[in-house]
């Protein structure tokens, strides 16, 4: 089984005036699977939930996207098995890095996504936040 991804499209088309490229679309299908709801992930370490030692919001988001994809392979899945995404960030002007860096995780996986600029995130030196969901199919 396989998630029926609906009205597939790149950002670089639907925000010409932006500097994006991920692969979304406008809905997901899935049927029976496992369910991954994670949390907010944010740039910390999984194991001992320190903050990495950086404000660059590419480097943030490159940790958070790695927690998401530690999560979903330790839960029996991959990337390709994403279905939605939050994307949480403080300041508008971070939005083309995140979304680029988040773009190199799901390149042709094509998630739902919402994205969100907040006033703050749950501690002072986060610029990003993304609470995911993947489901894995039931034969894998």
């Amino acid at each position: 089984m396989t998630h029926h991804r609906i009205r597939k499209f790149n950002t670089k088309d639907t925000y010409p005036e932006q500097n994006l490229d991920n692969d979304l679309c406008q809905a997901v299908v899935t049927r029976g699977g496992r369910t991954v709801w994670m949390r907010g992930q944010c740039p910390q370490n999984l194991d001992d939930a320190k903050n990495i030692d950086s404000h660059d919001p590419t480097e943030q988001t490159h940790k958070v996207m790695q927690n998401i994809r530690q999560l979903i392979e330790e839960a029996g899945g991959n990337m390709t098995h994403l279905v939605k995404v939050v994307v949480y960030i403080t300041d508008v002007r971070h939005r083309e890095v995140v979304y680029r860096t988040m773009g190199e995780y799901i390149k042709n996986v094509h998630p739902v996504s919402t994205g969100l600029v907040v006033q703050a995130l749950a501690r002072p030196d986060w610029l990003v936040e993304i609470d995911a969901t993947a489901v894995i199919p039931d034969e894998e």
